[in-house]
């Protein structure tokens, strides 16, 4: 699958969106993990002594890391490390996920969840 440079873990913002198609959820949606909330720091960088710009939160297991436009990128990283296909924003105000493998954007709907196209 090629890579969609409106659409990556890089650049995600709801900002962005047109309205969602109607398409089913991906097979990696429905993790069976209830996590806690997310943390407000990334815990990787806070153990590096680094920084960050955004955070995002594994649907898998609940860890939180940087987003993309941080300079080490560990909630991409630890997508590669782990395999964790789904993430969430854990930036207050913002309710969207991602998931890795199949490049999709979810925003909630009527019905909850749905794609996005953007």
């Amino acid at each position: 699958m090629g890579s969609n440079p409106t659409l990556s873990a890089n650049h995600l913002s709801p900002d962005h969106l047109e309205k969602p198609l109607m398409m089913a959820l991906c097979d990696d949606f429905a993790t069976g993990v209830e996590v806690n909330p997310p943390r407000d720091v990334c815990e990787t960088c806070i153990e590096m002594g680094g920084t960050w710009v955004h955070l995002r939160q594994c649907l898998n297991c609940g860890r939180t890391g940087c987003c993309d436009q941080s300079p080490n990128t560990h909630a991409t990283a630890h997508f590669h490390e782990t395999g964790h296909a789904m993430l969430r924003s854990a930036e207050p105000g913002e309710d969207w996920r991602w998931c890795f493998p199949h490049e999709l954007f979810f925003i909630p709907g009527p019905d909850g969840y749905e794609v996005a196209e953007g």
